[in-house]
């Protein structure tokens, strides 16, 4: 496997500038500034969980509202995602994780197909976590698994704490795509598919 699997992305749109770096390979270091406090907390958890080395710098039209940043941020991860994987050789391609915060416990199911899904069972009891929308956690989560290629099942089992939910939603995502994206030893270089092609 190449060893710089990295990934720079800058998207550019009429309502938001963006540019991403990524090194799925890291030791988990990150810089975000999104403009939005809490989605640079979950973010950096992604990343610091993930072993991922991460930078974002986001300007988006937040006098509107947060959509469009968290969507655009998690397109333009995800097209980093993909770039710095390359042809999936070697991959373990799957990855879970079941994580817990307290009263809150996140199961996170990944599959590096090439095949994007978002399968999304979470339940918020607020509209907001700080000044984020609850239900833009979705809205990135889809945009990540569309943009990347790959199948996500992410599911809360217990939780009321609305932080929590999300944030071991967040834990658990690292984790699964950690373990997916890692090279596996006894793969020998291989594609992780019957087909010969994720």
């Amino acid at each position: 496997m190449d060893t710089a699997r990295t990934a720079t992305i800058h998207r550019v749109t009429s309502e938001t500038d963006i540019t991403l770096r990524l090194n799925l390979d890291g030791t988990g270091q990150s810089r975000i500034a999104t403009g939005i406090g809490f989605f640079d907390h979950m973010l950096t958890a992604l990343a610091r969980h993930g072993l991922f080395d991460l930078e974002i710098e986001a300007k988006g039209d937040l006098h509107i509202d947060f959509h469009h940043t968290t969507e655009d941020i998690g397109i333009a991860l995800g097209q980093a995602f993909v770039r710095a994987i390359g042809d999936k050789r070697g991959i373990r391609r799957f990855g879970h994780a079941l994580v817990p915060l307290d009263e809150a416990l996140s199961e996170v199911v990944v599959d590096i197909s090439g095949r994007p899904f978002l399968a999304w069972s979470v339940d918020f009891t607020r509209d907001k976590i700080g000044e984020m929308d609850t239900e833009l956690f979705e809205e990135f989560f889809r945009a990540f698994a569309m943009s990347a290629l790959l199948t996500l099942h992410v599911t809360q089992k217990a939780g009321r704490n609305c932080h929590h939910i999300a944030e071991a939603s967040f834990k658990a995502a690292a984790r699964a795509l950690r373990m997916a994206a890692e090279p596996d030893p006894r793969a020998a270089g291989s594609i992780p598919s019957t087909k010969g092609v994720l």
